[in-house]
Order: C-alpha cells, then sequence, then structure tokens
C-alpha cells in the first residue's frame, strides 16, 4: 500500500537527525542563531511562524538544530583558544630553551672561573712573600678600570659607539655577559608575566625580563620608545638629533629627566644614544646608553635640581613570534649614582628589585595590557576606552610627581616655614597649572582661584607592610581625611579665613567607592570615590552634600617585592569629562628593605621558592616579621590646594596643620598595624597576643555559657589564648560594644571585621546604631533593656550597613552581656549567622505540651569544618 507524503514526512521527522535542511533554511537558521542562540520553546513556534520556509520543519528538530549550533559554536571557540594556548606554549618553550641554554653558558663561565681563582691561589700560596706581593699587585692592575680617552661624537663616532652599545646589550640580553638571578617571587610561566632576573654582582642595578605579548613587533618598539606613557616616573625625553645609518636604522640624541620618588632626595637625567636597528634574523632592536667623555660632538651640560645619572647599555631585544605576536628581551642596566641620596635611602638606588619593578617589569606589563585591550575590542561601556582611562590614571601620576618635585621651570616657589621643617610648602601661580581648575560644583556656584599649593612631606615608617598601610588608607579615609578640606582642595571658596575647615579633621559623612577599571593584573585600580556628608556648618550650606574623587590605587600586592605603593586622588566635576582638571593629591610608601639584594643566588632562588604556594604561585605571607625581618619604608604626603592669592598665608597655615595631623594619624595606625601588635599566629592580623584581649575571649565564653546554657566554642580549648585563637576564627560574626551612651564597637572576630568591612583599628570609630537600619534600630531598642535584665536576647532578621555603605542582609542574631571578674557588665556582645527562635509550645513524644521561652538553633561543624548536623537550645522549658 502506497505512503502518503503527509505520512512520509512525518516519518522522516521521526527519524530525526536524517532531516536535510535546504541551503535557504540554513541562512534563515543561521541569521536567527545570531539573533538568539538559544530560543525557548514559544520562541520557536514563534520563529516558524514569521518565516515560511521553514514551515514544514517540525519544532522539536528546530530545537535540536539549535543545540547543534551552539555545540559547534562551543567547539569552534574551544578549538580556537586551544590553538592559541598551543601557540603560546610552544613560544614560551622555545624562550625558556634559551634561557636554560644561557643559563648553561653561564655555569660553564662560573667554573671555568671557579677553577682559575683556585689555580691562583694555591700558586699565591707557594709562592715566596715578596713574590706573593708582586703578584697580587700584578693582580690587582689587571682589574683596574682602564681610562679611555675621550670617544668621538661625530656621525662616524656615533656609529661605533652605536655598534659597541648593540653588541654589549646582547651579550645581557641573551649571554653571560650579566650574572642573573631570578626575581625574588616570580615564578615562569605560561600565564605569568614573563621571566623575570636581576643581577648579582654587577656594576650599578640591573634587571631583565623575557615575555610574550601579542603586539608586532614595530608596534612593541613603537610603545617603548615613548618611555613617557608608561614609565610613570619619566618626566620627559626630548630627542635632539636623529641620524639615520646606512643600515636602514637610526642613531638618536636623547635627554630624559626622571622625578625624583620622595621629598628627599632630587630627580635624576640621562643624556643618551638610542640606537634602533634590525639583525640579520629579522629581530628589531631599541638598545640605549649614556653619553659621556665625547668630544667633536653635541652635549648636554649638567641641569639645576638634577643629578646626572648614567645608563649602561640597556635596551630591548624584540624578535617576530610564529602565528604573531612577539617575543621580547629587556634589559635595564643603570648607575643612579646612590652617593648624592641620604644613606637611609640608598637602598633604593642600590637595589636591583626596585629597578625591575618600577622600569622592566612595568614595559612588560604595559604591553601586555595593551595587546590584551586589543584582543577584547568587543567589551561594552568603559571598555571600549581603554586609552582614555589609561590617559586619566597617567595624568593623576604625573600631576602627583609635579607636585611632589615642585620644579621652578612649572611655575614653583618654595614659601619660608613656621619654625618648624617637618612640612614644606611650594606655590605656583603660573597660567598653565591654573588652566582649567575654574569649574562650577553641581550647585552652579563657580569656584574662583589663581594660585595652587602644595603641602608635602616625608616619613619613615618602622615595621609595617606598605600594602597593607595602603589598603587601609584606601578603605578608612575617616581615619585620616576631612572632606571638607579635601572636597575643596580643587577650587577656592569665598570665605573669610576663619571659614577654613583647618581644625575639623575626622569630620566625614562617608565614603563609597566606584570602581571604574583595573589593569590585567590587577596590580593598579582606577576608581570614582563618592564623599558623603559634605558640608555640615551653616557657611557650607551653599556648597554640595556630595563630592566625587578620582583615585588612582595601585601596589597593594602584599607578595610582590620591591612593590611601590600608591593612593592618589583628585576632586572631579559631577560631568566628569575626560579633559576634567585634576589636581591630585595622596600617599606614596616605598619599602626600603627591598635594597637587601640577595648575597648569592642560591640565597635568591631559596627566597623565590619560599615566597611560591598554590595555584597562584604566590604565598599570602602574613607573619612579616619572620619572612622579611623589620620592614621599613618611606612615605611621602602631597597634597595641592587652589585658592585665591590674597588667602595665601591662611591657605598655607591650614595646609600645614591639615598634613601634620595626617601624619600623626598615619602613625598612629602604623603603630596599631605592625607586626609588633600581631599575633605569633599565622595569619591573624590583631593584636591576639595582648592579655586584654585574651581576658576578654574568656568572658564573652563564660558570659555565653552562663545565659545560655551551653559552650559558645568547641570543647577541648584550654588556655585564654587558645580560647581567642578559636573565637577569632569562629565562622559567626562576633563582635563586642561598649556600654557608653552612644556604643561604640570594641572588638570584633574575624568573620566581624569582614561583615562591618573594617578592621580593629577604624572599629572602635563604628558606632552601634550606625549599623543597622531603622527596623534594626527600632529592634534593638526595643531588646536592650530585656538584655541589661535577663542577660540576653534574640533579634529577628534586618539589614545592617558596613563600614564601606554596603548592606548585609542577616537572618537571626543572639545579643549577651558580657561580665567580669566581679560580675559588673563590661560590654554587650553580638553574633550574627545562626537563627534565634521565640518563645512556643512543642510536643514530647509522649504527646505532652512543653513551653519554652527562647530557643537558639545553630550549625555544628565537625573536624573538616563541614555541617555535620542542626542543634537546638531551649532556654526556660517547663511541661505545661
Amino acid at each position: 500500500m502506497a505512503m502518503s507524503c503527509k505520512d512520509g514526512k512525518q516519518s522522516a521527522i521521526d527519524n530525526g537527525k536524517y532531516v536535510r535542511y535546504t541551503p535557504e533554511q540554513v541562512e534563515a537558521l543561521e541569521r536567527l542563531y545570531h539573533e538568539c542562540p538559544k530560543p525557548s520553546s514559544i520562541r520557536r513556534q514563534q520563529l516558524i511562524r514569521e518565516c515560511p520556509i521553514l514551515s514544514n520543519i517540525e519544532p522539536k528538530q528546530i530545537k535540536v538544530w539549535f543545540q547543534n549550533r551552539r555545540c559547534r559554536e562551543k567547539q569552534r571557540k574551544e578549538a580556537s583558544r586551544l590553538q592559541a594556548v598551543n601557540r603560546k606554549l610552544t613560544a614560551m618553550n622555545k624562550l625558556l630553551m634559551e634561557e636554560n641554554d644561557r643559563l648553561q653558558k653561564q655555569v660553564s663561565q662560573l667554573v671555568y672561573e671557579n677553577g682559575y681563582f683556585r689555580q691562583h691561589t694555591q700558586n699565591t700560596t707557594l709562592a715566596t712573600k715578596d713574590t706573593s706581593c708582586e703578584s697580587v699587585v700584578t693582580s690587582g692592575q689587571h682589574h683596574l678600570t682602564p681610562q679611555h680617552p675621550p670617544r668621538d661624537a661625530s656621525p662616524a663616532g656615533l656609529l661605533s659607539i652605536a655598534e659597541e652599545t648593540l653588541a654589549e646589550f646582547l651579550s645581557k640580553a641573551t649571554g653571560t655577559a650579566v650574572e642573573w638571578v631570578q626575581m625574588p617571587g616570580m615564578k615562569p610561566g605560561p600565564d605569568s608575566i614573563g621571566i623575570v632576573a636581576i643581577s648579582h654582582g654587577c656594576t650599578g642595578v640591573a634587571a631583565r625580563a623575557c615575555g610574550l605579548v601579542g603586539l608586532e613587533p614595530t608596534r612593541v618598539a613603537e610603545i617603548l620608545k615613548d618611555r613617557p606613557s608608561w614609565f610613570r616616573d619619566c618626566r620627559a625625553v626630548d630627542v635632539l638629533n636623529v641620524l639615520p645609518t646606512a643600515n636602514s636604522g637610526t642613531i638618536e640624541l636623547l635627554y630624559m629627566q626622571l622625578y625624583a620618588p620622595t621629598t628627599l632626595a632630587p630627580a635624576r637625567d640621562f643624556w643618551l644614544l638610542r640606537y634602533t636597528s634590525v639583525l640579520e634574523d629579522g629581530s628589531l632592536v631599541v638598545c640605549e646608553r649614556s653619553l659621556k667623555n665625547t668630544q667633536n660632538g653635541p652635549s648636554m651640560p649638567p641641569v639645576q635640581h638634577f643629578v646626572r645619572a648614567e645608563m649602561l647599555p640597556s635596551g630591548y631585544l624584540i624578535r617576530p613570534c610564529e602565528g604573531g605576536g612577539s617575543i621580547i628581551h629587556i634589559v635595564d642596566h643603570m648607575d643612579l649614582e646612590p652617593w648624592s641620596v641620604p644613606e637611609v635611602l640608598r637602598p633604593l638606588y642600590e637595589s636591583s628589585t626596585v629597578l625591575a619593578q618600577k622600569t622592566t617589569m612595568t614595559a612588560l606589563r604595559q604591553l601586555r595590557q595593551i595587546a590584551h585591550e586589543v584582543s577584547q575590542s568587543t567589551v561594552t561601556g568603559w571598555g571600549r576606552r581603554p586609552a582614555a582611562l589609561r590617559a586619566l590614571s597617567q595624568r593623576l601620576s604625573r600631576g602627583f610627581n609635579e607636585a611632589l618635585n615642585g620644579f621652578t621651570d612649572e611655575g614653583w616657589s618654595m614659601m619660608g616655614n613656621d619654625g618648624m621643617d617637618d612640612v614644606t610648602i611650594l606655590v605656583n601661580s603660573s597660567p598653565d597649572k591654573l588652566m582649567g581648575l575654574n569649574l562650577p560644583f553641581a550647585t552652579g556656584f563657580p569656584a574662583v582661584s589663581n594660585a595652587v599649593l602644595c603641602a608635602k612631606a616625608s616619613m619613615l615608617l618602622q615595621n609595617v607592610p606598605p600594602a597593607i598601610l595602603l589598603r587601609f588608607l584606601r578603605e578608612h579615609r575617616s581615619e585620616w581625611a576631612d572632606n571638607n578640606i579635601d572636597a575643596y582642595s580643587a577650587a577656592a571658596v569665598k570665605i573669610g579665613p576663619c571659614s577654613l575647615p583647618g581644625s575639623r579633621v575626622g569630620s566625614f559623612g562617608g565614603q563609597v567607592i566606584l570602581p571604574l577599571a583595573h589593569t590585567m593584573e590587577h596590580e593598579e585600580f582606577l576608581e570614582v570615590i563618592k564623599l558623603e556628608g559634605v558640608g555640615h556648618s551653616p557657611e557650607d550650606a551653599i556648597m554640595p552634600r556630595e563630592m566625587f574623587l578620582l583615585q588612582l590605587c595601585s601596589g597593594m600586592d602584599e607578595n610582590a617585592v620591591g612593590t611601590c605603593a600608591e593612593l592618589i586622588f583628585a576632586p572631579i566635576d559631577a560631568s566628569f569629562a575626560d579633559d576634567a582638571p585634576l589636581l591630585p593629591s595622596g600617599f606614596r610608601i616605598i619599602p626600603l628593605d627591598s635594597g637587601k639584594e640577595a648575597s648569592s643566588p642560591n640565597r635568591t632562588l631559596d627566597l623565590a621558592s619560599a615566597l611560591e604556594i598554590g595555584p597562584a604561585g604566590n604565598k599570602a605571607s602574613n607573619d612579616y616579621s619572620a619572612n622579611s625581618g623589620c620592614v621599613r619604608s618611606v612615605m611621602t604626603i602631597a597634597f595641592e590646594f587652589a585658592f585665591e592669592s590674597h588667602m595665601q598665608e591662611h591657605v598655607a597655615s591650614m595646609a600645614r596643620q591639615y598634613v601634620r595631623s595626617i601624619i600623626s594619624s598615619v602613625q598612629r595606625v602604623a603603630l596599631a598595624l605592625s607586626p609588633s601588635h600581631l599575633s605569633s599566629h599565622a595569619g591573624l592580623r590583631t593584636p591576639l597576643g595582648t592579655p586584654e584581649a585574651q581576658t576578654l575571649a574568656r568572658w564573652i565564653c563564660q558570659s555565653y555559657r552562663c545565659y545560655m546554657s551551653v559552650e559558645l566554642l568547641k570543647s577541648g580549648n584550654e588556655g585564654s589564648e587558645s580560647i581567642l585563637k578559636t573565637l577569632w576564627h569562629h565562622s559567626d560574626a562576633i563582635m563586642c560594644c561598649s556600654l557608653k551612651a552612644l556604643p561604640v564597637f570594641t572588638f570584633a572576630n574575624q568573620a566581624g571585621l569582614d561583615m562591618l568591612e573594617t578592621t580593629l583599628v577604624a572599629l572602635q570609630d563604628i558606632t552601634l546604631e550606625k549599623i543597622f537600619d531603622d527596623h534594626g534600630r527600632k529592634t534593638l531598642c526595643s531588646e536592650f533593656p530585656q538584655i541589661m535584665q535577663q542577660g540576653f536576647a534574640c533579634l529577628q532578621g534586618g539589614i545592617c550597613l558596613s563600614s564601606m555603605g554596603r548592606p548585609v542582609s542577616y537572618e537571626r542574631a543572639v545579643a549577651w552581656k558580657v561580665l567580669n571578674e566581679e560580675e559588673n557588665a563590661h560590654c554587650i556582645c553580638f553574633m550574627f549567622g545562626f537563627a534565634c527562635l521565640q518563645g512556643g509550645i512543642c510536643l514530647s513524644s509522649m504527646g505532652r505540651p512543653v513551653s519554652y521561652e527562647r530557643a537558639v538553633a545553630w550549625k555544628v561543624l565537625n573536624e573538616e569544618e563541614n555541617a555535620h548536623c542542626i542543634c537546638f537550645m531551649f532556654v526556660n522549658w517547663s511541661f505545661v
């Protein structure tokens, strides 16, 4: 019996996977896929109705087609990703093999030198005294640096210097001219920044890095030659002359200036020759060296306020990589004239680690960042404007450096001090500095200023990790800032001298951090800070209640060795245009102990391996006293203020007072954060070793047992120190507040600090009512008498606010009175994180009703900190 057409079509559909699509149907499905790759069943039926060419296909088969299409797309993306990873691994393998060959040559050379010196020592021992003395003198003369005659600086002479520079640079980049040892804390790998090394036992300071970047060699050279665009310490690079060479290369004569990192040291400048050429294998080379002791050519005389430093042969070797991108070798080798700075700062100028972090690794990171932005061109929002964001961060950093250095050619002049030289005051009235500063605030009230003042100071910090101190300054602005001063620092307000808020330090309404952008390795953050509660006094009524700061934060990685930590911010207008005027202020903390280079390659490698743990490759080292000894750093503070010139003396007085108050606050915070105040237990950043804290922990647990008839902590904890440690690591948020008229928090465990987003230092400035919303405050007011009379109370769920202004929800909380040794009330303790049940009636197994006043339920954890069961506690129960 013949089969009808309809039956035949149905049979084909039932076979499912054997359905064939016409080219027109495939084209229509592809178009629909790009519009909606995962349509719902309703949407699929709608597609069939809207597209007649698909009318003979069942919705089920449409579903199968979309599933297969998504699978093919996923496979294609995965294949593309794996190909890219394979290319990257192949290039990295080639790089590592070359590095291994170089290290083998270095080992062979060291073995040869060791044998030579061993033989020479034996011969010296066997020789007579007179012969020995003669041999020593001869040996010493052999190692004396020869006095070269003045070099010819004519074009032919410069080409000779350029070729010599190229050869010396290549011997450092790929040869054994310098003994390189692994950078502390750096572990090479396909996802790392690259292979980073520092020098051992050579003249000056030197650093070397090798890595892969997804940019073509010519683009890499273009970026690196524009040093001010990526090197924040570079003030200017002036090209004074350009000479072409026969091999299609160029010789450039450069004058470069670097900012001084602190107020305690002069700036540096360089007179350089830069040689760009292409090698026979197609590699592009850009190498540099200082020009000195030359004749018959241009020269650069000494410049006021600058110390002439020397750059030894350095540069970039850029090789094209198969499949696109480049393999780059970077060498920086300098003599920064450490004799010209105070002895305490000389480690900064004698440390190859600092040079690697500030210059070598910064260049490699800039290349990787730009390559990442190019590959992520489809990102929406702010991600479409990476160049604009980089420009903003560059302007912040540059403006801070300008204020910090205060060069006279930029219009800065120094004011006399007030009898103390701890704070330096500079004034600038140049038109370039003031251009664009007179912007109206959100109220429409125009600000007027015709001068800018900078108050700056430097201080030595002992035994406090820069990254932790910087993180505290960023997250707890109320500890050091007066927002009434900072909000007005970019504009002069028409107020009398008596209205300057110089004495209201600590007048702070709150801040909200709004993330804007960050680099791909999260070593630098750009964000907007919203200051709330500005202008509390009647004379401030004309000013807005909210102000905004553009803020740059870097160096918060505690594990990075030799990293400079910076917090730089500037008030901005509410419109936040790209060309908004910026008047930066902030902090810079530079570690000094990174200058203590390893005494041997083995010691450096041991330190590097000690810093490696887990998948990230770095160990979160919290016991700073054990790992790095006494941590020393120098902090530099610079704050800028715009003002009307007739108010100069009053603004200068206010600025001095403000900076001194900031110094005092920083010293207090640094003392609290120093490792000497930290517990000997690794990972605890709190004064857990103090007897007062241990006693408080014991009182908390005893009072909880007294009122709840159950232990707060696990059994087996003996001794106050063990109790405190267990309480600190308790999974629930536990915090204590005082019994004053306005209760403030006095202690919290780690979970409590995380909940409030604060630290033990800033905790003492948070009042109890500040963390609750209106409902929570009403509940607390009604339950507080019960806490004081009965000893405890259960609070209903609600919303808390962290110190950063973020809401934190909680289901239940319990509060109890903490008694001291004399049975007197010492404080109130709160615990969030478990269920607290209201009174009621339950039934026994015999069916008898049992009333209870309160009940508490909590999660029981086993030894592995996993949930084992739920425990219930009934308070004041009785049979009805």
